[in-house]
């Protein structure tokens, strides 16, 4: 197998960690990942026009899993790209709205067009069927009355369902920004609020936070290393109920200050002594 999926997605996550500490602003970092990815999915589509598949397990496996990662994530960045550089506002009443709208639009095509679909359905249940229907090549059936999309497709690189699993990931991955965009303390459907969990709040400033996640992330503390900043971000947002907006823009700021560029971090350290110091003396 020329391009097994776990070294695709390993290769895009490094990809994603290396813009996210490079780059100084979403729209910086979007744009980026679009570039790389439309390269990559350019070279896998030269690799597989030209050498084919070993058999149909590895097609299947293809157009199932390792395609529609890379153009799942093309269309989210694309996208992400689209939303931020069409924002009206940097925070506000403008800036809560603009996102929700965006959210509203998300949840309206995904009602509408994915999952009430046949297709959803089966790929959803994890059902393997029909995948040489769905996910080999010269299979499309024009009866179904498919999208008129199919028609601008490449057939010797595209089944056409692996662009459908490509949209499921890409809306799955817009959905999760979109939700971060917007203010928790008025998203109760996102917070998953319960008696048990209303105390948890974030008292210290947002740039604190900022700095303790690029601090976690920096270290590999969670998950090795291998998720990015924004992913990170949106759990302790969720977490601590609290918008951060655009961390990115934030953390360069903090690379320039004056004085300590870690703040918060020396303030940690400083009371962690403090405490350890009273737990001593008792």
């Amino acid at each position: 197998m020329k391009h097994p999926l776990h070294k695709i997605v390993s290769e895009i996550q490094k990809q994603e960690r290396k813009f996210s500490a490079e780059t100084s602003s979403v729209i910086d970092e979007a744009y980026q990942m679009t570039l790389y990815l439309q390269e990559l999915l350019r070279t896998v589509k030269e690799d597989v026009i030209k050498e084919g598949f070993s058999d149909k397990n590895d097609e299947i496996h293809f157009f199932r899993q390792v395609k529609p990662n890379i153009l799942g994530k093309l269309i989210y960045y694309n996208k992400v790209f689209r939303i931020e550089t069409a924002c009206p506002a940097n925070n506000g009443n403008l800036y809560q709205s603009y996102f929700a709208l965006q959210l509203k639009e998300l949840k309206q095509e995904y009602t509408e067009y994915i999952c009430n679909s046949d297709f959803y359905r089966y790929y959803r249940s994890g059902r393997i069927d029909r995948d040489e229907q769905y996910f080999m090549l010269g299979n499309i059936n024009y009866y179904d009355g498919l999208n008129s999309f199919v028609f601008e497709i490449d057939p010797k690189f595209s089944t056409y369902f692996d662009y459908k699993v490509a949209k499921i990931i890409g809306n799955e991955l817009i959905y999760n920004y979109l939700t971060t965009k917007i203010n928790p303390e008025q998203n109760p459907d996102i917070l998953l609020q319960n008696d048990e969990t209303k105390d948890i709040f974030w008292t210290q400033s947002k740039n604190a936070l900022i700095e303790l996640i690029y601090a976690l992330y920096a270290a590999g503390a969670i998950a090795h290393g291998k998720i990015g900043i924004r992913k990170i971000s949106m759990v302790f947002q969720v977490l601590f109920r609290v918008s951060l907006n655009d961390i990115h823009n934030s953390f360069h700021r903090m690379k320039t200050r004056s004085g300590s560029r870690t703040l918060f971090i020396d303030q940690l350290k400083s009371s962690l002594e403090e405490y350890m110091d009273k737990e001593d003396s008792y």
